[in-house]
């Protein structure tokens, strides 16, 4: 009987521990929010929010709508996070349709609401324009860290791309931005989502080569809609690898099977990104606590009481 290398080595990690088996509980997470527009989105938000807090997360962030189109809510959800729970909020904030006294104005609310931490991005414009910045605002994204780092100390994450901006040239121009960021006083970046990863490890490495010493949390977009993140993938520049078209095939009709395939692909690219020395952890959550709370769990986090989870 001949053995093909398939088969040894599925044998192997048959006998292999579970792949989640031994994990430390060293990793770190956060979580991304999106401001509700109905009050049943409300609800759903405050209950991912009170399900997800227990982790411990390093903080949690709120988006920002386009042309600043969701300002206000975002405000009053990072100022209600801030005020409400043990865990520190961080506003994003773009460049889109504002001048540099409107969007100064705002952090400097944000700040005497107590928030400390900005996710600075240049934003797109809505419509299909592209960007342009306001004749009296910031230029970029780099611009924008170097005036809020003006106003106050704040600790400032900023966006990377592992598969390249679709505004950029290439990947060296790319790197290029990411480190102007850095340099005017960012802290970190935190990465557009991927789903291999073997993405993240080669842009680790060429941020790296290109002298970019602060740490880059992947960004992880648990597939909830599998056509959506096409649609999304599209927008942003993420290649969608043709192995998930066709696990997620014929399963439009069956929501529970697709959470349990979403929760499992997530999980291994955590798992793998992990043994890589990955312990910071970004999700995208979409208001919905099921699936990151679950990747949690299996990166050894436990859920703790508020107060202790608060503590630590």
């Amino acid at each position: 009987m001949t053995i093909s290398v398939n088969q040894l080595e599925e044998a192997r990690r048959a006998l292999e521990a579970p792949l989640f088996a031994d994990l430390a509980g060293d990793a770190a997470v956060s979580f991304e929010f999106f401001p509700p527009k109905t009050e049943k989105m409300e609800e759903a938000l405050w209950e991912t929010v009170r399900t997800l807090e227990p982790f411990g997360p390093s903080f949690v962030s709120v988006t920002y709508g386009a042309g600043g189109t969701t300002r206000d809510r975002t405000h009053a959800t990072v100022a209600r996070i801030e005020r409400e729970t043990s865990m520190a909020a961080a506003a994003h904030l773009t460049c889109v349709e504002a001048s540099r006294a409107e969007i100064d104005e705002i952090a400097e609310q944000y700040w005497a609401a107590g928030v400390r931490h900005i996710v600075a991005l240049r934003g797109d414009a809505p419509g299909a324009g592209g960007f342009v910045p306001h004749p009296e605002g910031y230029t970029n994204a780099a611009d924008l860290v170097a005036g809020l780092k003006r106003l106050h100390p704040f600790e400032i994450s900023v966006a990377a791309y592992p598969e390249c901006h679709p505004d950029s040239r290439d990947q060296a121009d790319d790197l290029d931005n990411l480190k102007r960021k850095l340099d005017a006083g960012a802290t970190r970046g935190i990465t557009q989502f991927f789903f291999e990863p073997e993405t993240f490890f080669r842009f680790r490495d060429r941020a790296a080569a290109a002298g970019i010493t602060a740490e880059m949390v992947p960004g992880i977009m648990p597939v909830t809609n599998f056509q959506s993140i096409v649609r999304m993938s599209a927008m942003c520049g993420t290649v969608v690898p043709p192995w998930m078209g066709r696990l997620f095939e014929g399963l439009d009709d069956h929501p529970a099977s697709r959470q349990l395939i979403a929760a499992t692909l997530a999980a291994e690219l955590c798992r793998k990104l992990y043994a890589g020395d990955v312990r910071n952890f970004h999700f995208y959550t979409l208001n919905r606590a099921e699936l990151s709370f679950a990747i949690c769990h299996l990166l050894g986090l436990r859920a703790k009481p508020v107060a202790a989870a608060a503590a630590a």
